[in-house]
């Protein structure tokens, strides 16, 4: 798979464009590669993307390793290689077992997972792959989340269909040639299997 954009360099960067490449070279863990190689040739969106992305990742209500098993669920729903390289560790330094990663990475219900991992579970997949959520579902998520932390976690899924769109639309491929983390598959098997 070859990427679609060249990367962009810091220092070809527009003077007005450089303090928002600043702020992302302050949190990335692909510098400006990733998704921000894609969202820097559209400085505007790319600054209010960087804001809304800021919060979701850093301020949410959203307890971390939660907020990452999140961003993980839909990393594998997506086929999002990237977003499951840059996730994982994050996930991991965050408290997400490895046991619940792999079962995922595999595309399984993991089996070892806590009860609110087991409840953003159900909820992120419901969302992603139904683009609803039953009654009940959502009273219990509202019941031991609250209503800040559900609106933040659905707001969450959706952004991250975004993020990982923008990197399987431009191709971005693991650092260094690194090897994809994740097996690609139809999404209606992903689909069958994670809703099983």
């Amino acid at each position: 798979m070859t990427e679609r954009l060249s990367q962009i360099r810091y220092e070809d960067l527009a003077a007005n464009v450089r303090p928002l490449a600043d702020d992302i070279l302050k949190v990335s863990s692909a510098a400006l590669g990733g998704p921000y190689n894609a969202l820097l040739r559209s400085p505007d969106m790319a600054r209010r993307a960087f804001d809304f992305l800021d919060y979701l990742r850093f301020r949410t209500s959203v307890n971390k390793r939660l907020n990452e098993f999140a961003i993980l669920i839909q990393a594998r729903i997506s086929n999002a290689q990237f977003e499951w390289w840059a996730h994982e560790r994050i996930a991991r330094k965050a408290g997400l077992s490895d046991a619940v990663m792999r079962d995922l990475q595999q595309c399984q219900r993991p089996t070892s997972m806590q009860a609110d991992e087991r409840l953003v579970y159900d909820y992120c997949v419901q969302l992603s792959l139904n683009h609803r959520v039953p009654d009940a579902l959502w009273q219990e998520a509202v019941a031991a989340m609250g209503e800040q932390a559900v609106v933040d976690l659905t707001v969450l899924s959706g952004t991250y269909v975004m993020v990982s769109m923008l990197l399987n639309a431009t191709q971005v491929g693991i650092p260094d040639g690194g090897e994809a983390p994740l097996q690609v598959m139809d999404p209606q098997e992903i689909r069958q299997r994670l809703l099983a």
